[in-house]
Parts: C-alpha cells; structure tokens; sequence
C-alpha cells in the first residue's frame, strides 16, 4: 500500500522538477507620474547643486562633508549593520550546501583490557591462551545527500537569497540614515552657533542701552524705572543664552556618537562659528515610482516579502515525503593495524532513507497557514512602506520650499527692524519717544533675528530630509544589483 503511494509522489516530482508553494512576483504599486512638490522645486534658486550618489558635497561646506565621510567610514551603526549581512550571507551559504551531498571521515583505533570477572570475560577465561588485551581499527568514508524532490531546500534557500538581499538593502539604508543624521546635526550645531551669536550680540546691545539709560539717570534726565526696564530686558535676553549653550553641547555630543568618537573628540574644529550651510539645487529627483528601485529601505522590505513568500514554499514541501541517500565504504580490524586496508578487512554500507510526516498534517497545516499570514503581514508593510516614502519626499519637498520662503521674508524683516531700533534709540536719546519703545524694537529684531537663522536651519535640514527620502547617498548600480536578484 505504502509503494502504491510513494511511487506515483516521486515520480511527479522527478518529471516535475519545480518546487512546490507559490513563484514570487513583485507587486504592483499604483505610483504618480510627478511629486506635487516638483513644481516648487523647479523654481527654487540655489548656488549649487548636488548629486543625489554624494548629495553632502552639494552643500558647499567641505567640513559638513568631512564629517560625513567620517561617519560613514566609523559609524557602529554601520558595523552592526555589516555584523548582520555577514550572517545573512552565512546562512544563504548554509542553504547552499543543503541542497549538496555531504561527506564526512572518520577513524577510530581502541585498545581495551577484558575483565575476567564479568560473564563474558568468566566463558573467555575457561579457554586457554586467553589475551586479556585487544585492540581494534576502523577507519570509513561516508556521503549522504537528501534529494530534493519537491523543492522544499529550494525554497529555503530562495528565502535565504532573499533575506541575504535584504540584509544587503539595509546596510545600505542604515549608511544613508547615518549620512543624512550626520548632517542633519551638523547643520544644527551651526544653526544654533547662529542663534547664540544673535543672542550675544543682543545682550551686548542691552548692555550699552542700559550704559546709556544709567548715564542719563545719573544726570537726572531719566527715572529709575527706565533703569530698571532696561535691567529687567538684559536679563531677559542674557537667560536665552544658557538655553542654547545647552542645546549646542547636546547636539555637539550626539554628532560625536554618530562620528564613533568619544564626546569633546572633534569639539575644537567646531568651536569656531560658521554659517549655516546653504541647501543645493535638487535636479535629479525622479518620479515617485523610482524610489522603488532607489530607496534601500524599500527593496529591504520587498526583498523579506519575496524571503516570507519562500517560506511558504517550504511549509507545503512538509506534506511530502522526504528521501535521503548515505553510503559507506570503510575498512575494520581487530587482529592488526597492518591488516587495515586488506581486502577481509573492508566494509560498505548503502541506505535509502525515507522520512514523511504522515500522520502530521495538523501541525503541517497551521505551519502553511503562520507563513501565509506573515507573508500577508510583509505585504501589507511593503506597501504601507511605499506610501510613508512618497510622503517622505513630499513633506521634505514643501518643507524646503517653504523655510526658504520663510528665510527670505525674515531677511527682510531683520532688515526693517534694524533701521527701526537704531531710528528709536537715537529719537530717545532726543527725548522723542519713551524708553519701552526702545525695548520694545529690541525684543522686535531679536525675535526676528533668532526666527530667521531657525528658517535657514530647517531649510537646510529640509533639503537633507529631501535627499534621504529620495534614497540618495549609494551607487544606482548598486541599488539595481540588489533590486534584480
């Protein structure tokens, strides 16, 4: 009854040929033709440009990008992320060699003392000439193989590409990531060295109004309560000051984290200000249906869906029966080692081995069903991750138009204000127009100050987010080389 079964099962699957559990195809995404935020892209000015391979040189600044090859050269997030491709890349070579035979060696010499005091050695001993000690050798080759009739070590190991694969994408994720947090904090710590520094300039400015009110009152032409005004906003401006000390040390400590260098490593080629690095012109954005194929994030989670796909492959390959091949050829003695490799002394084995989980199909079962439900788990995170991606790009494209904007406008503010403040201290100096007024276009211009090295630090920020989100900071061909295995 047994043979009826198995022989028509193994002769399908050698006429077959294929693996059982369903071929993998890539899924289809409805994309746009064009980013909503192109247009406002085209009509953005910038002195450079960048390409999206090293998109951090655009930026003009050669420290920025110093940094950043930096990072990406000691980064440990970086070094864990190689730690796991190289599991992933022994695992997909464990698969491999499932699919060969394999042989092993083995050899063995003994040397025992027989006890006469037990039954055996009682009987041996009754007879005359009995040699307590004997020895014995054996040395043997064997080699097995288990044939893979119904695809499931194929199946494993499609699995095991893919997931080597995705291992790959992430490492590449994880150095983009790491390029774009690097210069993210890079121009933070800049931004806020700008902020300080109008903060700064401004509390040297209330210092000199509240010289010049102190020098009045002194003369009689001002009140007390001016003096105090003028003390009361010092003060407020000098508490700003410790506030952004704070923040700058905290990002200069979280640069150093990325740059796998201990806090205070690269302070000194930081301590002197620089302006905050200008956003470059982004020509080759692409359409939103090119981040499928050059955002590694992306082809990682396309690449464990083709993986969990595989595994199904290899739950089905569970309802049948599983034939293996051994032999053996080999050689034994216990008279003398010099009789080892004679012709009495050898030995061969040959086995066909059978192993079908018959009466297990339950378990079989609620197995095909776990890997079709991760496997609809990972779909769906495909393309919920494809979603997050055009959104990526689109909040950092309108971001970036719209700080620039922002930037401009206060410029000009800055501007205005300025005039103003200095057009108010000299009419007060004139007895014209009353100390808060003087205050007043000083809070003005510090609050426009401050607002607009914010807009060109988020715009700036902005444009890194764009370059992250578009999968620039790898080669496009090794983008293409993990997207088409």
């Amino acid at each position: 009854m047994l043979q009826r079964i198995l022989v028509p099962l193994i002769a399908t699957g050698l006429l077959a040929g294929c693996a059982v559990g369903p071929d993998y195809a890539r899924p289809d995404m409805a994309m746009p033709q064009q980013y909503r935020g192109w247009q406002g892209l085209e009509q953005r000015t910038a002195a450079g440009s960048a390409d999206l391979r090293a998109w951090w040189t655009g930026f003009g600044d050669p420290q920025l990008a110093g940094f950043v090859t930096l990072a990406l050269a000691q980064n440990l997030d970086l070094a864990q992320a190689s730690a796991r491709v190289a599991q992933a890349r022994a695992a997909l070579g464990a698969a491999n060699a499932a699919l060969l035979p394999s042989g092993n060696v083995s050899a063995q010499a003994a040397r025992a003392h027989q006890s006469v005091e037990t039954p055996l050695g009682q009987v041996l001993n009754s007879r005359p000439g009995l040699d307590r000690y004997g020895s014995a050798y054996e040395a043997n080759l064997g080699a097995s193989w288990e044939v893979d009739l119904f695809g499931g070590l194929r199946r494993g190991r499609e699995a095991a590409l893919a997931e080597y694969q995705a291992s790959e994408a992430s490492a590449a994720a994880t150095r983009l990531a790491v390029a774009a947090q690097t210069a993210d904090i890079y121009i933070s710590i800049r931004g806020l060295q700008t902020r300080l520094g109008v903060a700064r300039r401004q509390v040297q400015t209330q210092q000199q109004l509240l010289s010049t009110v102190n020098l009045l009152y002194g003369k009689g032409l001002a009140a007390e309560l001016q003096v105090r005004q003028a003390e009361g906003a010092l003060a407020q401006v000098q508490a700003s000051v410790p506030v952004l000390e704070a923040g700058l040390d905290t990002a200069m400590n979280a640069l150093h984290v990325m740059l796998g260098a201990s806090p205070g490593t690269h302070r000194a080629e930081l301590a002197e200000a620089g302006a905050i690095p200008v956003a470059p012109q982004i020509h080759d954005s692409g359409t939103p249906g090119d981040l499928l194929r050059r955002r590694p994030d992306l082809i990682a989670a396309e690449r464990r869906l083709a993986a969990s796909n595989a595994r199904i492959g290899v739950a089905v390959a569970e309802y049948y029966p599983k034939l293996s091949l051994s032999g053996m050829l080999g050689s034994a003695t216990s008279v003398a080692s010099g009789n080892l490799f004679t012709g009495g002394a050898s030995q061969a084995a040959a086995v066909l081995g059978l192993r079908w989980r018959l009466f297990d199909f339950g378990r079989i079962d609620a197995q095909i069903d776990l890997a079709k439900g991760q496997d609809a788990e990972l779909l769906g995170a495909y393309r919920l991750a494809v979603l997050r991606a055009t959104e990526d790009v689109e909040n950092a494209l309108s971001a970036l138009v719209k700080r620039e904007e922002q930037a401009r406008v206060l410029a000009q503010g800055v501007g205005s204000l300025g005039r103003a403040r200095s057009a108010s201290f000299a009419a007060y100096q004139h007895g014209v127009v009353s100390l808060i007024e003087v205050l007043q276009a000083d809070d003005s211009l510090l609050r426009a100050s401050d607002a607009k090295a914010q807009a060109q630090t988020e715009a700036a920020r902005a444009a890194v987010t764009a370059f992250k989100a578009l999968g620039g900071g790898w080669e496009p061909s090794e983008s293409r080389a993990v997207a088409s295995r």
